[in-house]
This record gives C-alpha cells, sequence and structure tokens, in this order.
C-alpha cells in the first residue's frame, strides 16, 4: 500500500510539472500602477492636530488622529517608523483619556499585533475588559488574539458570542476560522460574502481588506485568475498598494512562469516601499534565476533592513530559516525558535522548531514535537514540507507520501523552487 502511495505520489507530480497553465498576468493590466510615484506622509489634516501636540499636551483628540495617521503611512510604505510613532500616540493617549480608556487600549493592542507583541496586546485587551470593555469590539480582539497565541478553543469561544451573520468583522473572522480548520470552500464562501457587505457599503478601506485577503484565498483554491483579478480590483481603488503587486508578482513568477517580469514588478514596489519581506522574496525568484548577484544582494537588504531594533519579533519565523538555510547557524536558529514558540505557540513556531531540531540533528526530538504541535493542526505547505522532512529523516515514509500528495498540490503556493524538493521526498 506505501509502495502504491509512492508512485500516485510520483505520477501526479510529474503530471503537474508537465502541464504548462495559461499565463494569467498581463503587463498591459498593471503597468499603469507600477509607478513609482512618492508615497505622501503627510496632509493637511495631519499637520492640524500634529501641530495641537505639544510636550506637555494632554489634546486626546490629536493624538488618536495623529496615530490614525500614522497607521495609515505605515500601510503605505512599510516604514517600520511609523508603526512605533502610531505606538508612541497611542500610548499617550492611553495614558490621558478619561473617556474612551478601553478602545485607546484596544487601538495600542492592535498595534502590538502588527508588531507581533501578542502577549502585551493580549494584556492591554484584558484591561480594557477590566475598564468595562465588553462588547463586540472587545471580543472581536480576543478572538484576533487567541489565534494568534495559538489558543483555539478561546478563540471558537470568542467567535461564537458575536456571531451576526450581516457584520462585516464576523465573516472575515468566520472565514479565518474555516481557513484554520482546513476548510478552503467555506473559508472563501464567507469572506465572498464579506466582499459583498463591504462593496455594499461602499467603504474602501473595507473593499481594498477583502479583496486582497480573497484574492489569496483564490490563489490558495487553484483559482489563479481569480485572484489575479481582485489584485487588480485592490489596484483600482488603490494604486500604491504593495500587498496587490506583491501578489501579481508571485502569478508572474508561479503561476506563468516568468520570474523576469515578477522581479520587474518588485523593483518597482521596492522603490517606495519598506518591508524587508520582499527582498526575500527578490532573492528567491534570483535563486530561480541563477542570478546569484542579485541574490546575494537582495539578502544583504533585508539583513541590513532587520538591524533597526525597531523590528522587534515580527520576522523572527523568516529569520530562523535564513539562519538555517542561508548562514547554517543552527544554534542561533535554535534560540530564536524558541523564543518564538515562547512568544507565540502555534503550530507555526513549533514547526520551526521541529525543522531546527531536525537540522541540529536531532530526528527524534523533531519527530516528537511535530507529532504532538503541529501534525493535523495546521494546513500551510511549508510547514507540511517541514513535517514531511521530519517523518523522511525518521524513516516514517507512509506519512512522507500522504504529505506528499498534498503538497504536489501547493506547487503553486511553495513556488518553483520547491518543486524538486517536494519530488525529493
Amino acid at each position: 500500500m506505501k509502495a502504491i502511495i509512492y508512485i500516485y505520489s510520483i505520477l501526479l507530480l510529474l503530471s503537474c510539472s508537465s502541464k504548462k497553465d495559461e499565463n494569467i498576468a498581463s503587463k498591459e493590466d498593471y503597468d499603469k500602477y507600477l509607478v513609482a510615484d512618492e508615497v505622501k506622509t503627510t496632509s493637511k489634516y495631519f499637520e492640524l492636530w500634529n501641530s495641537k501636540i505639544k510636550p506637555d499636551s494632554v489634546q486626546l483628540l490629536s493624538f488618536a488622529n495623529v496615530a490614525g495617521e500614522y497607521s495609515r503611512y505605515f500601510k503605505k510604505t512599510g516604514d517600520i517608523k511609523y508603526l512605533k510613532k502610531e505606538e508612541q500616540a497611542l500610548t499617550k493617549a492611553v495614558e490621558i483619556a478619561n473617556i474612551g480608556k478601553s478602545g485607546y487600549r484596544r487601538a495600542l493592542a492592535r498595534n502590538y499585533i502588527s508588531q507581533h507583541r501578542f502577549r502585551e496586546a493580549l494584556a492591554l485587551a484584558k484591561e480594557a475588559e477590566d475598564l468595562g470593555s465588553h462588547g463586540t469590539d472587545s471580543k472581536s480582539l480576543f478572538f484576533d488574539l487567541h489565534m494568534e497565541l495559538g489558543n483555539y478553543e478561546l478563540a471558537e469561544k470568542y467567535l461564537d458570542s458575536i456571531k451576526n451573520m450581516s457584520d462585516f468583522g464576523y465573516l472575515i473572522r468566520l472565514s479565518k476560522w474555516n481557513d484554520y480548520k482546513g476548510d478552503l470552500d467555506t473559508t472563501i464562501k464567507f469572506m465572498e460574502k464579506a466582499k459583498e457587505k463591504a462593496e455594499s457599503s461602499k467603504n474602501k478601506a473595507l473593499m481594498i481588506w477583502s479583496f486582497t485577503n480573497l484574492a489569496d484565498y483564490y490563489g490558495h483554491a487553484g483559482r489563479i485568475e481569480d485572484s489575479y483579478n481582485h489584485y487588480l480590483k485592490t489596484l483600482e481603488l488603490d494604486p500604491t498598494n504593495a500587498y496587490a503587486k506583491k501578489g501579481i508578482a508571485w502569478i508572474a513568477f508561479s503561476n506563468d512562469d516568468n520570474p523576469e517580469e515578477a522581479m520587474r514588478i518588485l523593483d518597482s514596489v521596492t522603490k517606495r516601499y519598506n518591508a524587508p519581506d520582499y527582498y526575500l522574496l527578490k532573492a528567491e525568484i534570483a535563486d530561480y534565476l541563477n542570478d546569484d548577484y542579485k541574490r546575494s544582494e537582495n539578502l544583504d537588504k533585508y539583513f541590513l533592513a532587520i538591524e533597526n531594533p525597531a523590528y522587534g519579533d515580527m520576522y523572527n519565523a523568516y529569520n530562523v530559516s535564513l539562519y538555517l538555510e542561508e548562514t547554517k547557524q543552527y544554534d542561533k536558529a535554535l534560540e530564536l525558535a524558541k523564543k518564538e514558540v515562547g512568544n507565540r505557540p502555534t503550530a507555526e513556531s513549533y514547526s520551526w522548531l521541529a525543522y531546527t531540531y531536525l537540522k541540529k540533528g536531532d530526528r527524534v526530538k523533531a519527530e516528537e514535537i511535530v507529532k504532538e504541535h503541529v501534525d493535523g493542526k495546521t494546513f500551510e505547505p511549508t510547514l507540511l514540507y517541514q513535517a514531511a522532512e521530519v517523518y523522511k529523516a525518521n524513516g516514517n515514509l507512509e506519512k512522507v507520501a500522504a504529505l506528499k500528495g498534498e503538497l504536489i498540490g501547493a506547487i503553486y503556493e511553495l513556488g518553483p523552487n520547491m518543486k524538486k524538493q517536494i519530488q525529493d521526498l
């Protein structure tokens, strides 16, 4: 039986490799969005409220409005300094607020979530609750936090407590819950309902949020053209949206086998957008192109960027991967993987810990962690690949064959660089 499963996996992989999907990305659709105009990080609105803030200021509304603008600038530029400035403004608002204390704590908690400071965010959420915040906003925040912290039973209870099929916030969280459960069809169904709510409300921010998330889910489901169209819909609303451009670049790279075009798109993005992980994607594409110079250049840019202490724990998982695959600093990877498990004890964190033990030569410890904390608890292709590597090292070929079958169907998500690694399992 094991042999039959293995042979079937090989045949399926070969059929996937030989099939050439129709190209989806067309530069005529998106070239107009690749013009690298300077992103505005000020406005009359911002200047008005910022001017009211003095060293001893108690202008609560000023701090709240300025924080909102900093959040917007961060999303537009990817520059960590704006996320930290938002934190400073919200921290001051929390200190001086007599009215709306709970709301400012929730806002600061969401800032901490963006910084991957999940336990600090949970403490703020509890403070807000102690101040009498028991409504939908509070329960939604607790759901988000417990999902990030791997407390799934608690998360489900909070989700059930906000049930409202007419509410955008509930629908997107219900979608996220079903994604966690591995039910992609249901995930997409509820995300589509959320998109309809966003469109009917004509709320631009919610429309952009739903378009990009739905584009991601369509990609996971192999509906590449639908994914592409929703990234384009995002750019129609927000021509500077880096995430949508990154999504189109991935389609060009992974589906269309056009790495040069993917690189061209990303080069236009990184002229103005500063998130470090974009350099890692460029390095991955350069690797596929056998362009060692550009690969090294982008890895160097990534490492230089994350030297900024403001990033804190935001890139821990990326760094563990680089320590294992690039610099071979296994002890450093183990230290960071353990830290990440402490910060965020999810299947993802445990998977990186297990994979680190595998790389260090402790295959038994690696398998123990996978069996207890990863197997059956995630459907993320990267983590399934790591589990397969661990099982292979321990001679559990039946598990490897089963996982290989799933990974073959996820080649688009994993990228063309992973095709041979999956074949070699």
